[in-house]
């Protein structure tokens, strides 16, 4: 049975619950958008949930936004395709919705209120893109990437025992 997850916006205008099989929050993302729409700490913090299970309450306080991607390389932007929802009384993040792969919802864990395992070791992904003032805490098993790295969220999780059926 899947973990069911309850999350909330600091106001309480906006409560949703969503099933995971993969709850254990050690993906760090600390790309400028993460970073900078939920990351105090200079990363966030996204978990993956099943689209079809998310139910919210609020609807009609929540506010979407489409972040502007920069390509370096080739010196263009593009509007994301990912909907990142968020409280429109007080500004919390709550998820991440892309229709490139519909059956997946990321909500944040910093909206999440139901107890979160801890994460035996940790992914830290974009460093390329890490605030100068952030000095990312890398510890002995962790994992660090400038980009993305090619495991996924459930490859993680299954790969450590963590997959919840």
């Amino acid at each position: 049975m899947p973990t069911t997850l309850k999350g909330s916006c600091r106001c309480g205008a906006v409560r949703f619950t969503v099933a995971s099989h993969t709850p254990v929050p050690y993906q760090l993302c600390y790309c400028s958008i993460c970073r900078k729409q939920q990351g105090g700490g200079g990363f966030a913090i996204n978990l993956a949930a099943d689209a079809r299970t998310l139910e919210v309450s609020g609807e009609n306080r929540l506010g979407l936004y489409r972040a502007a991607i920069e390509d370096d390389e080739h010196e263009t932007c593009e509007v994301s395709t990912g909907e990142r929802r968020f409280c429109t009384a007080c500004g919390s993040a709550l998820w991440l919705y892309d229709p490139t792969w519909p059956e997946l919802v990321h909500p944040f864990a910093s909206a999440i209120d139901s107890e979160l395992p801890k994460a035996p070791s940790r992914v830290h992904l974009m460093l390329k893109y890490k605030a100068s003032w952030v000095e990312p805490d890398i510890r002995g098993n962790d994992a660090a990437f400038d980009l993305y790295p090619e495991e996924s969220i459930e490859g993680w999780h299954r790969k450590r025992g963590l997959w919840v059926e």
